[in-house]
Formats: C-alpha cells, sequence, structure tokens
C-alpha cells in the first residue's frame, strides 16, 4: 500500500534554543514537501533566533552562535516559509507536541498568517510509540534497516522522519490495532485523513496540550486545579482564569484558542441576558394587561396633606370656652330658688 495524497504533505523538523514553546526559538526549520505524484522538493533555512543558543542545545544539534551570526530572523522568513507549506499537510516526529506549536508560535510572533484549522496533522512518532514503543533512530533501523546518518540535523531526521512514515504504512497495512475501550481496527493506512485522526488521539484543542476536546467535542483544562473540567465552567465559576491564563506564560496559539472560547461564550451570556430582559418584559407586559380598565384619575394628595386632613376630622368636637362671670346678688338668688323646699 503507498502514500496516497490529495494534497501535499510537507515532513518538517525544527532545531531550536531549547525546548520551551514560549520562550525558545528556531535556528533551522528543514521541510520536505512530498507531492501526490510521488516528488517531492526539500527546503531548509537557517535562523538567527535573536537570543543566544544555550550550550547544552548547540551540543545536540550542532548549530553554534557563530553559526547563524549572519543569518535572518525569523521575521524576515516566515511569510516565505509559509509560502512554501501553505497548500500542504503537515507531518513530522513529536511535531503534535513540540515542532508544529512552536512553528505557529513563530508565525504568530513574526504576524505571519497561517491557519490549522482545515490542515491535517501526522505525527510519525504517535505511530511509531503506539505501534512499537521506540526512537526515530530505533524506528529508522526498525523500519528501514538503515542508521541514520548525520544525526540530530534538520534534513537527516526530516528525511528519515519521512522514509519511516512511508515504511510504516507497508509494514502496518493489515494490522490490526486496539484501543484502551477494546475497539479493533486497522488504522495505519494510505490515507492522511486516516492517520491524522490516528496519530492525534488525544485531542489536543491547542497543540501544547493546555486543554484537549472530550469525546462530545467540548473543550476541557487539561492541566492545573481546574483539569477536566470543561472550559466553559471554569469560565462561569471563575471568569479570572481566562486573564490568568492570557497574561501567562502560554504559548500564543494556546492564548488564540483560549480567545475563541471566551468570545464564543461571552456571545452565550450575552444572548441570555438579552432573553432573560426580554422574558421580564413579557410578564410586565401580561400584568398590565391584567389590571382593571376603570382607573381613578383623581389627583392624589401629598401624604402630608392627607395625613393633616386625617388628624384633623378625626378630631373630637370641644365646645368653645369662655371665661367665667363673677357671683352676683342675680345668681345667689336664683340658686335659693332653685333648691327652695317646697
Amino acid at each position: 500500500m503507498k502514500l496516497q495524497l490529495k494534497r501535499p504533505l510537507a515532513f518538517f523538523d525544527l532545531e531550536t534554543t531549547g525546548t520551551n514553546i514560549g520562550a525558545d526559538r528556531i535556528v533551522e526549520i528543514s521541510v520536505i514537501k512530498l507531492h501526490p505524484d510521488g516528488t517531492d522538493e526539500a527546503r531548509t533555512w537557517r535562523v538567527h533566533p535573536g537570543i543566544p543558543i544555550p550550550l547544552e542545545s548547540s551540543l545536540v544539534h550542532g548549530i553554534y552562535n557563530e553559526h547563524i551570526a549572519e543569518e535572518k530572523q525569523f521575521e524576515e522568513l516566515g511569510q516565505e516559509i509559509a509560502d512554501f507549506i501553505h497548500e500542504s499537510d503537515l507531518a513530522g516526529y513529536n511535531s503534535n507536541k513540540f515542532d508544529i506549536p512552536m512553528l505557529m508560535e513563530e508565525f504568530l510572533r513574526a504576524g505571519v498568517n497561517f491557519d490549522l484549522d482545515k490542515r491535517h496533522f501526522v505525527d510519525v512518532q504517535n505511530i511509531f510509540h503506539q505501534m512499537e514503543q521506540r526512537t526515530l533512530k530505533a524506528a529508522y533501523q526498525f523500519y528501514c534497516q538503515k542508521e541514520i546518518i548525520n544525526a540530530h540535523s534538520a534534513e537527516a531526521d526530516t528525511r528519515a522522519t519521512m522514509e519511516v512514515l512511508l515504511a510504516q504504512i507497508e509494514k502496518y497495512a493489515d494490522v490490526e490495532w486496539e484501543d484502551k475501550k477494546g475497539n479493533r481496527s486497522k488504522p495505519v493506512v494510505g490515507d492522511v485523513e486516516a492517520l491524522h485522526k490516528f496519530t492525534n488521539l488525544s485531542r489536543p484543542v491547542d497543540f501544547a496540550g493546555r486543554m484537549v476536546y472530550n469525546e462530545e467535542g467540548e473543550e476541557l483544562i487539561n492541566f492545573g486545579k481546574h483539569k477536566g473540567k470543561r472550559v466553559e465552567d471554569v469560565l462561569n465559576v471563575e471568569p479570572s482564569y481566562y486573564s490568568w491564563m492570557m497574561q501567562g506564560d502560554f504559548p500564543l496559539y494556546t492564548k488564540r484558542k483560549l480567545e475563541e472560547i471566551y468570545k464564543r461564550w461571552n456571545a452565550k451570556k450575552a444572548a441570555e441576558r438579552y432573553q432573560n430582559r426580554a422574558q421580564q418584559a413579557a410578564n410586565q407586559g401580561e400584568g398590565q394587561q391584567a389590571k382593571p380598565a376603570f382607573q381613578n384619575n383623581a389627583p392624589k394628595s401629598s401624604p402630608n396633606v392627607n395625613q393633616q386632613s386625617s388628624q384633623q376630622y378625626n378630631k373630637p368636637f370641644k365646645k368653645k370656652e369662655e371665661p367665667a362671670k363673677p357671683v352676683d346678688d342675680d345668681m345667689l338668688a336664683q340658686l335659693a330658688m332653685k333648691f327652695k323646699k317646697g
């Protein structure tokens, strides 16, 4: 069985200043673009990282500061690299966890528009680890019966990766594989989309694996105190978590995917608020219709006037008191007549 391509498949490998996706930089990138007709074309770029290359990294890939002193920085090369692979699917060795997020970080930092949404990604290491569990050197020996010459140079490792994938497709054409749920299939086939699915079983949202999809296609936090929780649920109970991640030392692509989720969540919240207000307005309208048609339009007195009026009319009637008159002879005569015995 041969690898069947609908569009080019770009195998690539990076040499970098280190393994921190957010802080380290590319010093070399090699791409072999395999076309549907079986031909391939290779390009390699040396890159000035803009920061010193640590000695421990130079000892691994053999690229020292003096080797890239006159090279262009990624900001100058990014568009050229993007143009070379723009129509291609991507393949590499451990590419899903390192090479793709590192490359995307450089593209974003340089302001180069490179869309990943409609591409397929084939991680040759994932096929190998899930089928044999070895290293690239052992994989090349196991599948191709060869030793990598000039190992840890970008082009040598990239070509070895390409040859390993082609050999894997031949070797596992009719080999069954059983997943964790006991489902059996023959996943290693000459189809990039099928290989994409098989080499992305962890279903990362952002390649760095800070967020992953669950079986329902919902994004989950994949680290820290909220690991395993839906991102939207975390935003519901702790909205500040978004700001913490956006301001933290996370890869730019992780932040971009989180921002997409946040905007979607925020739009849902806005829609819910609008529905609630509309429902409240509808309920108020129904209450007004239920009121009696007759309305007392008499002008209302102020509470003070009403209170004074009430107090005024509720007071008991008292007869007006007159000043007492002095006692004289007439009054005494009248009293004597009144109490005179008969």
